[in-house]
């Protein structure tokens, strides 16, 4: 069943399908030529953190591999919310009706991040684990 922010999206966003997707890393995703950029979470890095940059903690290979899981086989679908400064798409994207963000959040593999959530949509469909997870 999809999460109330499905619901609410749908009164005011257009979501749209997804295909040919595959993940670059925990809170990343390609679809084609589009990128996307899990509106909401950050997630531990793959590779090493840039100087000057502050990155989260954690196993950036497993956070991979969980948000790799969640999308697999799965039907996908995004609300597009903009774009961000290195031209991703920012944007929630639904697995099977499940917000992605907070299965990472629910797996332990991001971190939930308030100024990134464009218009609440994570903290809607899960704010137990957005306030739980939160940084």
């Amino acid at each position: 069943m999809p999460y109330l922010a499905t619901a609410l999206t749908a009164l005011t966003l257009a979501a749209s399908p997804l295909g040919n997707c595959t993940v670059t890393d925990g809170d990343t995703i390609r679809c084609g030529d589009e990128r996307i950029r899990i509106t909401g979470i950050d997630a531990p890095e793959t590779r090493a953190c840039r100087v000057g940059r502050r990155c989260v903690d954690g196993d950036g290979h497993a956070s991979t591999r969980a948000m790799e899981a969640i999308v697999a086989d799965a039907a996908l679908t995004i609300v597009r919310l903009g774009e961000d400064r290195y031209g991703r798409t920012l944007g929630v994207v639904y697995a099977d009706g499940q917000n992605i963000a907070c299965a990472q959040l629910a797996a332990g593999q991001a971190y939930y991040v308030a100024r990134w959530d464009d218009d609440g949509l994570v903290a809607a469909d899960c704010p137990t684990l957005a306030a739980s997870q939160s940084i």
